[in-house]
């Protein structure tokens, strides 16, 4: 099931992404535009002592005199405190305690949730500072002395989380699970269609939209395979989004896209593709992930000759960059083509970590290339020198060429184009990377 989380928390400048990236290795971020959800919050897997989890670098906490200000950091931070199962709280050492981090500590003391007080900045690492006696007044344990920049003391600090981790679930870590994420605005059948398919009421079904307030992670298995359901808060307008509560469900939707294999994005028939569809749709496809596209309550659509064809044509017009989405109808509420899902979901999921041998992979670019000659500019010609694929989850492809400029995007979409219509990758984006010869 789902991976253990934890957060890194402080207010700024205090290390917290040279602390992070150390652990992790590379930087994942989600960016959205809904006002009062920290932007740029950065997060990704990690692994100790063969457990993995999930690490968020929640931005910078700092109350000012501004009320508004200071309740919208304190809804940051109660964000970071919710979602996670052990909370690494990043302070100073050289700048000491200050009203700040004891608020903050205050809050963690509340919340009754697994705390690791970690001093950053002790340049003289190993030998004890008298300036770390300080922290015992936050009433938060030891405090850990680290120098995230000299990489030092982190492991003392893994061991710690380590330790706090909540007991392993049983199928933490089945590679065979895949963690479907079930997506889309409020109040479309998300929550109907988990519990059709589970076959209980596992999940709250309202006809108030935003009844689904947090992420509900749900396994079943059948003769398909294992899954994993991720049931997610509906995403609203950003102009009613104005409850806290709503941002932590906001940014546990977005998470979960970001923890799932494959994304069920939930359209309701009646109403259509909307602008808020085309965006949470958006946050999947940006994300990497394998998309299936289901039109919810299609019992409720008077039909007529046609009509099917008609709706696919235009939902693929609205969602124009997902036309690599299979599409199917269905009721959640009758059971209506549920069955179905299964089979779509593991073609999706294997297609999005498929991987193409070299070989095969360069005879396709050569075909491609003698149909469709590479671009000119001013008398230069682009030339593909070879292909590889770098990564999976999405497909990722890099292309060494002569001139990165001569390298078009009309181009570079005839390659995935091509790609695509060679290897079968339905449901999954493909990207592309141009590099120069030589070029790392």
């Amino acid at each position: 099931m789902a991976k253990p989380m934890v957060a890194i928390i402080g207010k700024p400048n205090v290390g917290k992404s040279t602390f992070f990236n150390y652990i992790i290795g590379k930087r994942l971020s989600i960016v959205e535009d809904l006002p009062g959800v920290t932007r740029d919050r950065v997060y990704g897997e990690a692994n100790w002592r063969g457990r993995k989890f999930t690490l968020i670098d929640t931005g910078g906490i700092e109350p000012e005199s501004n009320d508004i200000i200071l309740s919208q950091m304190k809804a940051q931070a109660n964000i970071a405190i919710n979602i996670a199962d052990v909370i690494i709280f990043l302070t100073d050492i050289k700048q000491g305690v200050t009203a700040v981090d004891e608020e903050i500590a205050l809050m963690l003391r509340k919340s009754k949730k697994r705390v690791i007080l970690v001093c950053n900045k002790s340049d003289n690492f190993g030998k004890t500072s008298d300036d770390i006696y300080e922290f015992y007044k936050l009433g938060l344990g030891d405090p850990y002395p680290v120098s995230s920049t000299n990489a030092l003391g982190i492991g003392d600090v893994l061991d710690a989380i380590y330790e706090e981790l909540p007991p392993k679930c049983e199928n933490e870590e089945d590679d065979e699970i895949i963690n479907v994420a079930v997506i889309g605005k409020p109040n479309v059948g998300k929550s109907s269609l988990v519990n059709k398919i589970l076959g209980e009421d596992r999940v709250i079904v309202s006809d108030i939209a935003g009844t689904t307030r947090d992420a509900i992670d749900s396994y079943f298995e059948n003769s398909e395979g294992k899954y994993n359901f991720i049931d997610t808060a509906g995403i609203r307008k950003k102009n009613k989004i104005s409850e806290s509560i709503e941002k932590f469900s906001i940014m546990r939707s977005l998470l979960a896209i970001e923890r799932a294999d494959v994304c069920l994005m939930l359209i309701d028939a009646k109403e259509g593709v909307t602008e808020q569809d085309t965006k949470i749709a958006g946050e999947a496809h940006e994300a990497g992930k394998g998309v299936i596209i289901v039109i919810n309550k299609w019992d409720e659509i008077e039909k007529e000759t046609g009509t099917l064809e008609n709706y696919k044509k235009e939902v693929y017009s609205k969602l124009g960059y997902l036309t690599y989405a299979p599409m199917l109808f269905i009721s959640a509420k009758t059971g209506q083509r549920v069955n179905k899902l299964f089979d779509l979901i593991n073609k999706v999921a294997a297609n999005n970590s498929m991987r193409v041998s070299t070989s095969i992979l360069n005879q396709v670019i050569n075909e491609a290339i003698a149909v469709v000659q590479p671009p000119t500019d001013k008398g230069r010609r682009l030339k593909i020198l070879y292909a590889t694929q770098s990564s999976t989850k999405p497909p990722t492809f890099v292309i060494f060429v002569n001139n990165k400029s001569l390298f078009h995007f009309s181009y570079e979409r005839y390659l995935i184009n091509q790609i695509r219509a060679n290897f079968g990758l339905e449901g999954t984006p493909i990207r592309v990377i141009s590099r120069e010869k030589g070029e790392a």
